[in-house]
């Protein structure tokens, strides 16, 4: 069974769905290494040979994983967003959305943000990932080029928001911050005088 021909089927399969569930769960606890496919069979209440029927190995498991929530990421911050809009409304999109999903899906951040400089993510994780901050990057390039943002590196801007927003994230996680409307507008406006010129 080729690694791009185990993704997730449209139509419902409760077995599978299982699978997915526990592993993201016990991924984002452990990390790949700290979880055998025993231990997902376990948590998902199926047998272990159930787990092969749908993916060949559990690095084919954790790349249809890292690739279907790395999508569905993409889909929450990008589907519908004004791009012709100005940077600073499209910024502002952008932060909202990335803040309704860390509340909504907390565990899928967790899980995406352990594993996305793994040496076992495959072609199709990387080019998933690749794709999204291109596109950061490009929508960056364009906004410094119109001197709305600080004239470095787009690479430095998206570590400095990206990583902003991972705090923030780890504070909800962590019981010192609540990701309330109050919370991230706060945080927002923080981020864009760091990085507006």
């Amino acid at each position: 069974m080729n690694i791009h021909s185990a993704t997730l089927s449209p139509e419902p399969n409760e077995k599978r769905d299982a699978v997915f569930s526990a592993a993201l769960e016990l991924f984002a606890d452990r990390g790949f290494y700290g979880v055998s496919v025993p231990e997902i069979a376990q948590k998902a209440k199926v047998g272990a040979g159930t787990i092969y029927r749908y993916f060949p190995s559990k690095e084919a498991l954790v790349n249809e994983l890292y690739v279907h929530h790395k999508q569905e990421l993409g889909k929450a911050f990008l589907e519908g967003l004004d791009v012709q809009a100005s940077p600073r409304t499209v910024f502002h999109q952008f932060w909202t959305r990335a803040c309704a999903f860390a509340r909504e899906k907390p565990r899928v951040l967790e899980f995406l943000e352990l594993h996305h400089h793994a040496p076992y993510l495959d072609a199709r994780s990387r080019e998933t990932e690749l794709f999204l901050l291109g596109t950061a990057r490009q929508f960056i390039a364009h906004a410094t080029a119109q001197e709305v943002f600080k004239d470095v590196r787009p690479e430095i801007l998206m570590a400095v928001v990206w990583g902003s927003f991972r705090a923030l994230v780890q504070g909800g996680c962590d019981g010192y911050l609540t990701l309330d409307d109050e919370t991230c507008n706060q945080a927002e406006q923080c981020v864009w005088e760091a990085i507006r010129r």
